[in-house]
């Protein structure tokens, strides 16, 4: 019994943990590969470094994308932030 007393702090510290960080960051992830999986031909996105730019292809690991009239390049999908929505 006295096992059980010492231990039990440990187990509620452990319940925190994973309610208050690992549970939130897994609902977080999935969230972001809902997002990418939804994006599209058209779609504007920022990028984790701030940039806006349009997908013009949809590849399996990379998106080709428009950064302005001439100038076209390929993205990972890890690189995207979240979807761009305009605010005007």
């Amino acid at each position: 019994m006295a096992i059980v007393t010492q231990l039990l702090p440990f187990v509620f510290l452990i319940a925190i943990m994973y309610f208050v960080i690992i549970r939130p960051q897994q609902k977080q992830a999935k969230k972001h590969a809902e997002v990418l999986a939804a994006l599209t031909k058209g779609d504007k996105i920022v990028t984790n470094g701030g940039l806006i730019v349009e997908i013009k292809k949809v590849e399996e690991t990379f998106f080709v994308v428009k950064f302005n009239n001439d100038v076209e390049g390929r993205l990972v999908k890890d690189a995207v932030a979240r979807k761009y929505e305009d605010e005007a």
